[in-house]
């Protein structure tokens, strides 16, 4: 995989394909693996990358003191969009919310349009029971690791505390054991993770950081599942209600991980998004 140095650390990522940039970002303990349902079919004439953000299934531990709360990875993010030099981005967002801040915090100038899938906003972090066990597994020694250890026996991975509400489909033992493996094998992957799960989370502030979404100018597909429980239903319409230019479409028979899910379905629909929606420059 290729790599490239920020400030924070190096980031590992993977690109295919030429053409405007399409950068597909992940969930807590997950990497760009999550997108490997899908990415062979989506269209052709795009540059996709896709990032392994510091979030505990990355493969190198970011640099002693970096910010990796919120704030910290919304600058971690712009830093990779402008260290590739990436312009008019469609950023795709997905179980992580916290990079739809970037427009709260005037870090969205290379960001064109957006895809949200599932994920965290308003106040919505860290998001239903399986955010709750992560944070839980933040505070006990050990936690984390031991976490992780159960997240690769199947039987407690499908549990709605585990991965259980984040996928209908069973998820394959290939899948998280590589998303498992950097936090089990290097105690500062850990370290960072935890990082971020004990930065903390003002429920006013997530609120208002959300809602500065309305003055994002460019399109934006609200791809929201409507079955679930982690990432409520109303949630998708709001989002869509607050993006001035924005569309709303529901994938059945999903929850958070629709990519997972629904392959074909969510495929069809980021291939019509991204080939008839206009680049609007920021």
């Amino acid at each position: 995989m290729p790599t490239v140095e920020l400030d924070a650390g190096r980031i590992h990522y993977r690109e295919r394909g030429e053409g405007p940039p399409v950068v597909l970002l992940h969930g807590l303990l997950m990497n760009h693996t999550v997108w490997d349902a899908i990415i062979d079919d989506l269209p052709t004439g795009f540059r996709y990358v896709l990032p392994d953000l510091p979030l505990g299934a990355h493969p190198e531990p970011m640099n002693p003191g970096t910010d990796l709360s919120l704030r910290g990875l919304n600058h971690l993010v712009a830093d990779f969009l402008a260290a590739l030099d990436l312009h008019d981005v469609t950023l795709v967002h997905s179980d992580w919310g916290g990079a739809l801040f970037l427009t709260a915090y005037g870090l969205d100038r290379r960001v064109s349009r957006l895809i949200i899938f599932p994920s965290e906003a308003f106040d919505n972090f860290p998001p239903g029971l399986p955010g709750k066990t992560a944070i839980l597994a933040s505070t006990l020694p050990g936690g984390i690791t031991l976490a992780l250890r159960q997240l690769r026996i199947g039987w407690l991975r499908r549990t709605p505390l585990m991965f259980g509400w984040m996928a209908k489909s069973d998820i394959p033992d290939a899948l998280v054991h590589a998303w498992t493996e950097p936090g089990l094998r290097n105690p500062r992957i850990r370290e960072d993770l935890l990082a971020y799960t004990r930065a903390g989370f003002d429920k006013r502030e997530l609120i208002t950081n959300t809602e500065a979404l309305q003055h994002f100018s460019g399109e934006a597909l609200i791809l929201w599942s409507s079955a679930g429980k982690v990432m409520p239903r109303d949630h998708g319409p709001r989002l869509a209600a607050l993006l001035p230019n924005s569309r709303l479409v529901e994938i059945d028979d999903a929850y958070v991980l629709s990519m997972l899910d629904q392959p074909a379905a969510v495929t069809t629909a980021i291939t019509e998004f991204l080939t008839t929606s206009p680049i609007r420059r920021q």
